[in-house]
């Protein structure tokens, strides 16, 4: 009943109106407040942004010669692979394959140039430097750039860098139409951005949705901005778009469990892409800093368990031997909290942070402890391109270690020192080998071999000092131990059973 009585009273409201008018019995103020609504925004129109921006955009088309009756098929099946991991997020289906061929081809067979991939791209600049993705023009041996007015180019490829999925190419033109690059810090979620590219090959498609999300990590080294904007096969490399007419972001990535677009898509932001994009210009390739060290996000137990307040920094589970880190002093357990004063929120950004420093910088990190900040000066290594440092495992001791049994009981564990040999082949100067565990040491994962380095803030030497730091601790908390497994180290909380 309560809908209908608002209804009759609006409408009752709005047969008076008139009549109050007419007689003057409503003053003026009165129907202007009474007329007043709040503001509706209307849905925005794109088709200034496209006439402004289209020109600049273009379809790349790669091509690859492939030696007649060559091992074509497989590399066919190679590439499929990654173009289902790359824009699907799923390995390729099984799907029915075809009879093969003769494997005796024709010693005289010619080469063949056969369409390797469809992508986008957009020019930076009047004299004909593209920027597109790294993956379009992966493994081509001819790219083929064509403009929205239907000329074709044959590009060269001046640089391209697979850890950010960004490329430069090159064509021989002048007078050519460009984009405007925006400025990402003034991007804000929530605003509508628009994608211009060659989903399918259907050259020029324009599709618009919002910043769903900025600093999405998706463990490469950039923070990708995550829009609702269409992006399939085919748009890789084009431009994403605010409603400025400039360009924000590359669009690189879709998320998907069905093989279709899902409303998830991820661009590159084009501050990040541009740093890129210079020094492919200026030497053809990319120079990254690196310290050496292997980290893992900092959880909200530890941080507050170890005294450093929120979980923010990068924990060092692994420092490299002879690498800048172990020579400046960072150590396994460290928690690495500012690289040159920087604030570092997540994991994520050290790597970021250092991989755009010059190598042969010297630079300083702040480390957080045994409860206590320490501010080390590190000189900045190069990263090599496109490899990773390889890690070192540790190998088993082969024989059986005097044993130095110690317990606590509360915590389910048995502990034993470290022999000389242990501690050599675990390359570690103090803790105990755990010898059993049990309880609650079992149900966090502990085993027989893990070593304890330290129990809080308190550095263990051995089972004496073990014993000792776990009586001190307030076993009313979970009890945070740093242990080390194999060549990486992880804190640990332990609930004591009661």
């Amino acid at each position: 009943m309560k809908p209908v009585v608002a209804f009759r009273r609006a409408h009752l409201a709005g047969l008076l109106l008139p009549l109050l008018l007419s007689t003057g019995a409503l003053p003026l103020p009165a129907l202007a407040q009474t007329q007043a609504a709040p503001a509706v925004r209307t849905l925005p129109d794109f088709t200034d942004l496209v006439d402004q921006v289209s020109p600049a955009v273009v379809n790349i088309r790669t091509l690859e010669r492939v030696r007649g009756g060559g091992d074509g098929d497989a590399q066919a099946d190679k590439d499929m692979q990654e173009f289902f991991r790359r824009f699907f997020g799923v390995p390729m289906p099984n799907l029915p394959r075809p009879a093969p061929r003769s494997n005796r081809p024709s010693p005289q067979a010619p080469d063949e140039e056969v369409p390797r991939g469809v992508g986008s791209g957009f020019i930076l600049s009047a004299d004909g430097y593209v920027m597109t993705n790294a993956h379009v023009v992966d493994g081509a041996d001819e790219v083929i750039v064509t403009l929205t007015d239907k000329r074709e180019f044959k590009a060269r490829i001046v640089g391209a860098d697979k850890r950010t999925d960004v490329a430069l190419v090159k064509i021989d033109a002048t007078g050519l139409p460009f984009v405007r690059v925006g400025d990402v810090s003034r991007l804000r979620v929530g605003e509508w951005v628009m994608a211009i590219g060659s989903p399918f090959g259907l050259e020029n498609t324009v599709t618009a949705g919002i910043v769903s999300a900025k600093q999405r990590d998706t463990g490469d080294y950039l923070p990708f901005i995550q829009t609702d904007v269409a992006v399939n096969p085919g748009n890789s490399g084009g431009p994403l778009i605010n409603m400025r007419g400039e360009v924000v972001g590359i669009n690189s990535q879709i998320y998907s469990r069905s093989g279709g677009f899902m409303g998830i898509s991820f661009a590159i932001p084009i501050d990040e892409a541009m740093r890129v994009s210079d020094q492919l210009r200026a030497s053809g390739h990319v120079t990254r800093g690196r310290i050496g060290v292997r980290i893992d996000q900092v959880t909200r137990e530890v941080a507050e368990s170890i005294g450093l307040g929120k979980p923010q920094g990068a924990l060092v589970r692994n420092v490299e031997s002879g690498s800048p880190a172990e020579k400046a002093g960072i150590e396994a357990g460290d928690i690495i909290t500012r690289f040159d004063g920087k604030l570092i929120d997540k994991a994520s950004d050290l790597p970021r942070m250092v991989g755009n420093t010059k190598p042969g910088t010297r630079s300083t990190v702040t480390v957080f402890r045994r409860g206590q900040n320490r501010d080390l000066a590190i000189t900045i290594a190069e990263l090599e391109p496109e490899q990773t440092a390889a890690a070192r495992k540790s190998g088993a001791s082969g024989s059986e270690p005097a044993k130095a049994p110690g317990t606590a009981q509360a915590l389910g564990l048995t502990v034993a020192d470290l022999t000389a040999t242990q501690r050599k082949e675990l390359k570690v100067k103090h803790g105990v080998r755990v010898e059993a565990a049990a309880d609650a040491a079992a149900r966090t994962g502990l085993r027989e071999g893990d070593v304890i380095l330290a129990v809080g803030n308190t550095e263990i030497a051995n089972v004496r000092e073990f014993e000792a730091a776990v009586a001190k601790v307030d076993r009313s908390k979970p009890i945070n131990m740093l242990v080390q497994r194999g060549d990486m180290v992880q804190f640990v909380l332990i609930r004591a059973s009661r």
